[in-house]
């Protein structure tokens, strides 16, 4: 069984906000003291963070949901909670993160890149914090948030110089392993690379990376055979190689291995056809007389090389690192980007069966105290619905006087008159 995995689908949730507590200074012949409750502390966010020594995402295939700490609660004499801790997770270079709607979120290209992907629950503040001129002793405190709850999509593109393109056991596992320190699993029979592997190649001071891309097969771009899955990984190669194969482990002649192979790129992606390109007859050191003469016509410079035996193989290199840094000259690095969206509406009103819906953070923290059975905690809840605008909103939608509306798990009769008198 392959133990690469180069998608999946990751389940990330913030942790919990703490709770803030109502408590007072116990004082010496009074019942009740100073308001001292502190606040609770914030949940841990998820955070994705990238580093080169990582090569597959099957840590998450294995284990998709991943939670962050949860904030600790407060306790009086102002003492706030502890924050939650946050939680990493390491992803490789080449890490494409798009949301459950398949939106683009971020494309991590860098080492040590951290992207948050789950911020964890605000702390409720404890009733010290809501001490006013007219308000001297609140009893009532907030009660910690929820974290964000997140489905992503994680997608790993190899990030590459060259990209090794070829049919199955063309000898592209051969070659890798004999120009740089990968080592990948050879065998003589059909599709013995079921996963990418990379490679730093050095020769006379230069460098750059090799990836083995697994053989494609005809019509691979239209899901056929294992190279669909991979096809992906030459997206961000600068060069191709296109390796080929003249032995009898191959139906096809090499001229049509190249025919289809180049096709197969174009199909899944246009902007392949135009990539630098270097076309390689493989396995020179094998008997008989290879024919090359097709290569001329068309113009095409062909490497003839032998994998096994280090033939041609240096001017191959040579001409690999040449058009690898005319590509670096002539196109600038591929910077990794995070999309920052717009905030959405604060909250949202709809119409379900009998009762208004309100959702959003805005709604849910306007109502997020300890005790609404606290006059003085309704007094606050119903003053915070008219400065977010939500009693607005309800009477624009329709709402009427003993209409219920529901916001999170509260439920409350609507009544705009006494709304409106508290907050005068």
């Amino acid at each position: 069984m392959a133990s690469f995995v180069d998608s999946v689908r990751l389940f990330a949730r913030g942790g919990a906000g703490g709770a803030g507590v109502a408590s007072f200074q116990k004082r010496k012949g009074k019942p009740v003291g100073r308001p001292n409750g502190g606040n609770g502390g914030r949940g841990g966010a998820v955070v994705l963070t990238t580093d080169a020594g990582i090569g597959t995402l099957l840590r998450y295939d294995r284990k998709p949901h991943w939670k962050a700490g949860d904030g600790q609660h407060a306790e009086g004499e102002l003492r706030h909670g502890r924050k939650g801790d946050d939680l990493e997770l390491i992803v490789p270079l080449g890490t494409v993160v798009s949301d459950e709607d398949g939106l683009l979120i971020a494309d991590l290209v860098e080492p040590g890149q951290r992207l948050v992907v789950a911020e964890g629950g605000r702390g409720g503040r404890g009733n010290a914090s809501f001490v006013t001129p007219d308000r001297r002793a609140p009893s009532f405190a907030e009660q910690g948030e929820y974290g964000d709850d997140r489905t992503l999509l994680l997608e790993l593109q190899l990030v590459a110089d060259g990209a090794l393109i070829g049919f199955p056991n063309s000898g592209k596992s051969t070659l890798v392993a004999s120009v740089s320190a990968a080592k990948p699993k050879i065998a003589d029979y059909p599709f013995t690379t079921l996963i990418p592997h990379l490679g730093v190649v050095s020769i006379d001071g230069r460098e750059f990376v090799l990836a083995d891309i697994p053989g494609l097969i005809e019509g691979a771009a239209e899901g056929k055979g294992l190279g669909h899955e991979f096809l992906r990984h030459t997206e961000r190669a600068r060069v191709l190689v296109v390796l080929l194969d003249p032995s009898d482990l191959q139906i096809d002649s090499p001229e049509r291995q190249y025919d289809v192979l180049v096709h197969e790129l174009e199909s899944h992606s246009p902007d392949l056809a135009e990539r630098p390109r270097v076309v390689v007859l493989n396995k020179a050191d094998l008997p008989g007389d290879h024919e090359t003469a097709w290569a001329d016509e068309r113009g095409l410079e062909l490497f003839e090389i032998s994998g096994a035996t280090g033939e041609g193989v240096p001017e191959l290199l040579h001409r690999i690192a040449d058009l690898t840094e005319l590509a670096q000259r002539e196109a600038p690095e591929r910077e990794s980007f995070v999309l920052h969206r717009p905030l959405g509406a604060a909250f949202v009103i709809e119409r379900s069966g009998d009762e208004w819906v309100v959702t959003g953070k805005t709604a849910e923290r306007a109502v997020n105290l300890d005790d609404l059975t606290n006059p003085e905690a309704a007094d606050l809840v119903s003053k915070r619905l008219v400065g977010t605008g939500i009693d607005g909103a309800l009477r624009e939608a329709g709402a009427q006087p003993g209409d219920d509306v529901r916001i999170g798990t509260l439920v409350f009769t609507y009544d705009p008159d006494a709304v409106e008198d508290e907050t005068q």
